[in-house]
């Protein structure tokens, strides 16, 4: 008799362990479900319940320009300068003395290699000349023609030059676009530019709308109005053809700055420097972001990037703001230099050796 009542009881126990299993079994489950289905419905609405194969390249460029604008304010300009500007840091401690040439010296030059302005107008062809540093007597010269045009024939083949670089990285940067994988060397190579540009790591479509070019016309009405038409004390001692601010590269102290302003107009080795800091300027910088996103939208249309159209997007560059817009669209209208914006460099004679 006890052994059937206590056999009961072990029935009993035995069910009722059983209940309490199942009962918390359902209650984890249910508990589980409430906690996964929030994130699955998530997940399903961003990847299944999208337009992904709808055209949708204006939310693609809209997004690019967010994220550039996001980028722009997350990061401080003066801390970041180091690391957009590092290549160009790098080369201006170069210990390689350039020769500063004379007026007569270049003229005689340009003249040797039948350079003059009136043929890159007709024929779009630059002669590959690298002038590194101004003459000193550019500020003597009393003829304002033949001053503008002497700084037009110096700087003209090193803007060239420069955006003939940023258009073959463009062209590579759109195959590696159209690759479904890319090599270890092309990770390499995007990993420089993504640091170059200020973009982050994988963002392509940011990088896509930073790297380009700057009309020529643009950038020498600018050199012309920062520099007096090459007769600054910043363009003669320092290099510096577009007056570019610095905070942690050598510079020349402005004579009129405030007190307590500790910026300084950035010294270059070379003029080539200078350009190539200013299309990175232009390229990166957060006041700039209504100049890309123009000439995004120019590209977009497939239209030729219009200098005129660009230069009101600079009215952040000088604080005369559009009042400094309005003379650099008359410096390109008055010296008809829009007539430069399609002009290709000759190869030089190193590159004419490569190809023998």
């Amino acid at each position: 008799m006890k052994f059937k009542i206590k056999n009961k009881l072990n029935i009993t126990k035995i069910k009722i362990f059983n209940t309490l299993t199942r009962f918390s079994l359902s209650a984890f489950i249910l508990m589980l479900f409430f906690y996964v289905a929030p994130i699955l419905i998530n997940f399903a609405n961003k990847n299944l319940n999208n337009k992904e194969f709808t055209n949708n390249s204006k939310n693609i460029l809209d997004n690019a320009l967010n994220k550039d604008k996001q980028f722009d304010e997350y990061t401080s300009e003066q801390n970041n300068e180091i690391d957009l500007l590092y290549d160009i840091l790098e080369e201006n401690n170069s210990e390689i003395n350039l020769v500063r040439y004379t007026t007569s010296e270049i003229n005689a030059l340009f003249k040797e290699v039948k350079y003059n302005l009136e043929e890159v107008r007709n024929t779009k062809l630059v002669k590959p000349i690298d002038i590194g540093l101004l003459p000193n007597e550019i500020k003597n010269i009393s003829n304002t023609k033949k001053r503008k045009e002497l700084f037009i024939k110096i700087v003209l083949p090193l803007i060239v030059k420069e955006n003939n670089k940023i258009r073959i990285d463009r062209k590579r940067l759109f195959v590696i676009l159209n690759k479904n994988s890319n090599t270890e060397i092309e990770k390499q190579w995007l990993t420089k530019k993504y640091k170059q540009y200020g973009v982050r790591q994988n963002d392509l479509s940011t990088l896509k709308v930073r790297m380009d070019e700057i009309p020529v016309s643009l950038a020498i009405a600018q050199a012309a109005k920062e520099t007096g038409w090459g007769t600054s004390r910043f363009a003669l001692k320092g290099n510096a053809l577009f007056g570019q601010w610095t905070w942690s590269g050598e510079g020349l102290k402005p004579k009129n700055a405030n007190k307590g302003e500790e910026h300084k107009v950035m010294k270059f080795h070379s003029l080539q420097l200078s350009v190539r800091a200013y299309l990175r300027n232009l390229n990166t910088h957060s006041s700039y972001k209504n100049l890309r996103k123009e000439r995004t939208e120019l590209r977009n249309k497939e239209q030729s990037l219009d200098s005129l159209v660009l230069a009101k997007h600079l009215d952040k560059y000088a604080e005369t703001g559009t009042e400094y817009t309005e003379v650099l669209q008359k410096i390109i209208t008055q010296n008809s230099l829009k007539d430069f914006d399609e002009a290709r460099l000759l190869p030089s004679s190193k590159d004419l050796e490569s190809l023998i």
